[in-house]
């Protein structure tokens, strides 16, 4: 069901720390690692927005404290995801015993391993303007040779690895997808979806993915009786959704905002901000924004929604 929120304006080794969770809410780990360029920074990104705690390439002596640290926060970090890669000093070791050690304090622990082609990793290091992190320990200094000295590297991480993901022809869209159905909880990780309201006077919002523009309706500012109350109030929301025009422009805005949310979700975005704008942001917007909000959040078939937040950035500044 739908949530709606309204707001007005060094350690010890893994295994040996005591990083013990209780049974109904057990600590996970997941392992990032892979070839350079193969996908891993796309891989942290999507685990974060699945409600991952990532962290890039912390020394395996801190492990096990993170994971203490992270049971003592609050609120708790259950989930944790390690991106390693090929500099790491995690790799002078064998992923096998770090994996053993979580896995006996009674964690959870996956291992992901991102590759490519030589053909892809190569263009896309061409894109990124960088070098491959042994290239230059290579005999001769090449970007191939690099790789090939990272893949043998890390042959034994790809055996030990839970799963493994070849990215070649894989778009970051798939990539996600790929992502959230091995590590999202079993359901595709809903939107949170911003309502704002604002004055047109004060600048349209600029992270605003969609504006509705309410100034077509009657302005409550020229009704002496309605000026000093505020679209929060139900004397100006009544007025204001009473006007001709007004509850079809707000179920069409709801369809659109249906129709986008879902199309984004899709496409692994999982914020977004409809921005409803009057002329000072006191009246018409607020009223049409909680309206809006309250539509999304009462409708309990939306599963494309997971948080509706209904804010206000110019209730005030009047």
């Amino acid at each position: 069901m739908t949530r709606v929120e309204s707001n007005n304006n060094a350690g010890a080794a893994p295994g040996q720390s005591g990083a013990v969770t209780d049974t109904q809410q057990p600590v996970e780990v997941v392992i990032v690692t892979g070839l350079s360029g193969a996908g891993r920074g796309t891989a942290a990104r999507v685990l974060e927005d699945l409600g991952w705690y990532v962290t890039d390439n912390l020394p395996p002596e801190l492990i096990g404290r993170m994971i203490e640290l992270g049971a003592e926060a609050d609120p708790p970090i259950r989930r944790l995801a390690l991106v390693m890669d090929v500099r790491s000093r995690f790799f002078t070791g064998e992923l096998s015993g770090v994996t053993e050690q979580l896995r006996g304090a009674g964690i959870r622990t996956r291992v992901l391993f991102l590759e490519a082609s030589d053909d892809v990793l190569i263009r896309r290091f061409g894109f990124a303007r960088r070098r491959h992190p042994l290239q230059s320990d290579s005999p001769d200094g090449t970007l191939s040779a690099g790789l090939t000295a990272e893949r043998a590297r890390l042959a034994p991480v790809k055996g030990a690895a839970d799963l493994v993901i070849d990215t070649t022809e894989l778009s970051i869209h798939q990539l996600h997808r790929k992502l959230e159905e091995a590590y999202g909880a079993g359901a595709p990780a809903a939107l949170q979806l911003t309502v704002q309201s604002f004055g047109f006077k004060y600048g349209v919002p600029l992270d605003a993915d969609m504006v509705l523009d309410v100034r077509f309706l009657p302005n409550p500012h020229w009704i002496p009786e309605l000026r000093e109350h505020t679209g929060q109030e139900s004397v100006v929301s009544d007025y204001v959704l009473s006007r001709p025009g007004a509850r079809d422009y707000l179920q069409t805005g709801k369809h659109l905002v249906d129709l986008t949310t879902t199309g984004y979700r899709q496409e692994g975005k999982r914020y977004m901000t409809v921005a409803v704008g009057c002329t000072g942001g006191k009246h018409r917007s607020v009223a049409v924004a909680e309206a809006l909000g309250e539509r999304i959040g009462a409708d309990t078939g939306h599963v494309a929604v997971d948080v509706v937040r209904v804010v206000h950035r110019d209730l005030g500044r009047e």
